[in-house]
């Protein structure tokens, strides 16, 4: 099946008991147990599975082409647990560019837990691997800064250290970057944002090549942790897959045409987008992201933080608010939201695109620079 066919039915099938073609929200904590006092329905209590999480992990397995995946109450989660399933000792080298919740997880609990960061420029990456290293953390495109990380590059070299894989696929989705067909292990979402799309689920899934014994510890974090989400929230985010390649379509061109824009406009210093010849990753872009180059954006405001700010406040149609992926744009001062250690710079903002008129978010912006 094509991914647009994907999106639509897999994991999902009508209700057996009554027919119904939108699955029922199964809200029940646990289930029946049978004489025997086996369990022969497949669900024993809600932590340990669900019938609309099953739904929703079969489905972004078959998104991604993985074998199997693990649906947590939200990406910070998800991540969490493939750092926990490791052991103390071992070595994770992740990029200097990264979400910073998930950096500060590393910074603040995993080194306190006996394990070693390095976080690197993975241009340089080769100088950094060690006896431990055990993990390679990727995130393509990169938050904020749009970094574009050469995936098979990445493996290539893991696999001849035996080091395994992962890549924070949030920017991008399946539907513009498969990296487990390039050979990684592991792909890592926040669902909250494009694959549900309508900033109303919070949610992560860990999506596996294959389903090893890695990929088994990664499964006892989430059942004996139990940062699993809320059938409700699975419902909600398939329903919000159903539509996610027409989505990632128009987010996609919006995002290209605002980053053409923005180029060229006298009040702006540099834009961060993979899609523009100029930015300096642009050929490896083309080569792993294959039908777009996503709806996220950085640019540089020229002044600092207030004349930043000032441009975030006044626009109409971007709201002034952090996370991404949903319909509606959303614009945001970085530095701010990261706090004293960021690396981000003070002048940035950071634009999800969302899927209203390209021309009234381009003159909204205008607007917002001119003011």
């Amino acid at each position: 099946m094509k991914l647009e066919t994907l999106a639509v039915h897999a994991g999902n099938h009508p209700d057996s008991a009554t027919g119904a073609v939108t699955s029922p929200i199964h809200l029940s904590t646990t289930f029946l147990r049978d004489d025997d006092l086996g369990y022969s329905k497949g669900f024993m209590y809600t932590r340990h599975n669900n019938p609309n999480r099953q739904q929703l992990e079969t489905c972004l397995a078959a998104l991604e082409g993985g074998e199997a995946a693990l649906a947590f109450g939200s990406g910070s989660a998800a991540a969490f647990a493939v750092f926990q399933a490791l052991q103390p000792g071992d070595h994770i080298i992740a990029p200097d560019d990264m979400y910073h919740g998930l950096r500060t997880q590393l910074r603040q609990i995993f080194v306190e837990l006996k394990m070693w960061v390095t976080f690197v420029d993975f241009n340089e990456i080769e100088d950094h691997i060690r006896p431990n290293t055990r993990l390679i953390w990727m995130e393509t495109p990169s938050n904020p800064l749009m970094k574009i990380t050469n995936i098979e590059r990445v493996v290539q070299l893991a696999k001849q250290h035996n080091i395994i894989t992962a890549v924070d696929n949030t920017f991008a989705t399946p539907c513009i970057q498969r990296p487990l067909d390039m050979g990684v292990d592991l792909v890592m979402h926040s669902i909250t944002k494009y694959i549900n799309g309508h900033s109303d689920v919070l949610g992560g899934v860990v999506i596996t090549k294959k389903n090893d014994d890695f990929f088994g510890r990664i499964k006892m974090v989430q059942i004996l942790a139990g940062g699993v989400p809320s059938p409700f929230d699975c419902y909600l985010t398939l329903r919000g897959i159903k539509t996610l390649p027409y989505r990632m379509k128009g987010h996609c061109e919006n995002a290209m045409a605002l980053a053409k824009f923005l180029e060229q406009h006298p009040k702006v210093e540099k834009v961060y987008y993979p899609g523009l010849a100029s930015h300096p990753d642009h050929e490896i872009a083309v080569k792993q992201m294959s039908n777009g180059f996503g709806g996220m954006l950085s640019f540089e405001v020229k002044g600092g933080a207030e004349e930043a700010v000032n441009v975030a406040i006044s626009t109409q149609f971007f709201t002034q608010a952090t996370s991404l992926g949903g319909v509606e744009s959303l614009i945001e001062h970085r530095a701010s939201q990261e706090g004293p250690d960021t690396k981000t710079p003070q002048n940035l903002l950071r634009v999800s695109v969302g899927l209203e008129h390209i021309d009234d978010l381009i003159a909204d912006i205008d607007q917002a620079l001119w003011k």
